[in-house]
């Protein structure tokens, strides 16, 4: 029986949409025995998919590891500089053809970027081992070492909420691949521990991608401290991908085992090949597709909101908005009207003052991101001579940080549990909330840094 067919008896859930989606959010919240179970059918299923795909090359020694790594990194680096090259010579934008495209792409990709450093929640059990010391350090560095603005899962956070892009999104199952192998491997460390250091070497290589769209969604207003976050901390010279190599040199056994360990490694590192990746995400986006599913789902809430008076080639807004898959002929008669006169500046058409500006008539009725797709449309071939002012999300000093969190309940009730305990015991009560769905709650950041001070104390 498949890990999806097991899912068949779990209570039904209101994120559920599909067996990845329904197990992303099961590993993301259920602790329980049977949950881990789960995970390790789905990691033995997701290992034989991955073994299926093309192998590509993979050195025949761990002392390969750290010139692999650097190879990759230099490679990465010499088609950067060609890509900036380009750009100065006025190529056009190779990812994002518009802001609404870029927001789409950071909706596409939060299932995976909302559990950031998740396959590693396991090594916490092993941070008396200095072998673990590299794997540890990265984990707690995902976890911003406890301070908010530095938690990759929050920085996200604020990034979708920024942008208007919070909410469920329309996500396709195959979104949450990625994000349930991650999560499901920070739950079966004790069992595919190889695994988890293949993957890990394989996720910290510096992309071409993570340098492209943290350029790119500057250019458009977006803040990119995510992503130049990771193209900082993943470096080959002392960041996670060095790490990576030497935590897989360093905990391969001697003697007979270490072929299967090496070919366990090398399977894990594959786990990286599943699922829609970024630059699949990226070429996914239509821009008058999106902009029609996203008007098709408004239209069953707006449908008996708006007066009769107004008619547009015989018909109400009502009545344009009652039957399923008029959207696009909706657009049409706009245009027919003269409420949206495309490729020239949004601000020229009615339509798009009704929506945004001072005192709208459907102001809030739109997202951020739902906006941003009328906008790009409407704008179309029409290109704003100024360009857009990258708006950085805010990233409070440290201390500020911390202090707003200081009255949170949940964190009084860890200090409360913590209080007049030992050190040992305060430190099996705080690794849960080092767990992917804790980490970046203000308990959880709470737990990070008082981990880390107490490994300080007792190593």
């Amino acid at each position: 029986m498949s890990v999806f067919e097991s899912l068949r008896g779990i209570p039904a859930r209101r994120q559920d949409g599909g067996p990845l989606r329904s197990l992303y959010h099961r590993l993301l919240s259920d602790r329980d025995a049977q949950t881990t179970r789960l995970a390790n059918d789905f990691l033995c299923q997701q290992l034989a998919l991955a073994a299926e795909g093309d192998d590509g090359p993979w050195p025949e020694r761990t002392e390969d590891l750290p010139g692999r790594v650097e190879h990759n990194c230099a490679n990465v680096a010499r088609e950067y500089a060609h890509y900036l090259q380009g750009r100065k010579q006025g190529n056009p934008r190779r990812y994002f053809q518009g802001k609404a495209h870029a927001l789409y792409f950071l909706q596409c990709v939060a299932p995976t970027k909302l559990v950031d450093g998740a396959w590693l929640y396991g090594v916490v059990e092993h941070w008396q081992d200095y072998r673990y010391d590299g794997l540890l350090t990265t984990y707690l560095e995902e976890l911003g070492d406890g301070h908010p603005a530095q938690n990759h899962v929050a920085i996200y956070h604020r990034l979708l909420a920024e942008q208007g892009c919070e909410g469920d999104f329309e996500w396709q199952d195959e979104q949450f691949r990625q994000g349930a192998i991650q999560l499901a491997l920070g739950r079966c460390a004790s069992t595919h521990m190889p695994e988890i250091l293949g993957y890990n070497l394989g996720y910290e290589q510096l992309p071409l991608h993570l340098l492209i769209s943290a350029y790119e969604l500057n250019e458009l207003g977006v803040d990119p401290y995510y992503f130049s976050l990771h193209v900082t901390i993943d470096n080959a010279s002392s960041g996670h991908a060095r790490r990576a190599a030497q935590a897989v040199s360093g905990l391969m056994p001697g003697g007979k085992d270490a072929a299967t360990y090496w070919e366990r490694v090398r399977r894990g590192y594959r786990l990286n090949d599943l699922g829609v990746g970024s630059t699949a995400a990226i070429e996914a986006f239509d821009l008058e597709r999106e902009l029609l599913a996203m008007l098709e789902r408004k239209r069953q809430f707006g449908q008996h909101m708006h007066s009769d008076y107004c008619r547009i080639e015989g018909k109400s807004v009502n009545q344009w908005l009652a039957e399923p898959r008029q959207m696009k002929a909706f657009l049409q008669a706009l245009q027919n009207k003269g409420w949206i006169r495309r490729h020239r500046s949004p601000e020229d058409s009615r339509f798009w003052q009704l929506i945004e500006g001072p005192g709208a008539a459907m102001f809030g009725v739109f997202s951020g991101f739902e906006k941003q797709l009328l906008h790009d449309w409407i704008a179309g071939d029409w290109h704003s001579e100024q360009r857009m002012a990258p708006r950085p999300l805010a990233r409070p000093a440290a201390h500020n940080a911390l202090e707003n969190l200081a009255d949170d309940p949940e964190t009084g009730q860890l200090r409360d549990t913590l209080a007049h305990r030992s050190s040992e015991q305060q430190l099996a009560l705080l690794l849960p909330w080092l767990a992917p769905h804790r980490h970046h709650r203000p308990a959880g950041l709470f737990a990070t840094r008082r981990f880390i001070e107490l490994r300080g104390c007792l190593r």
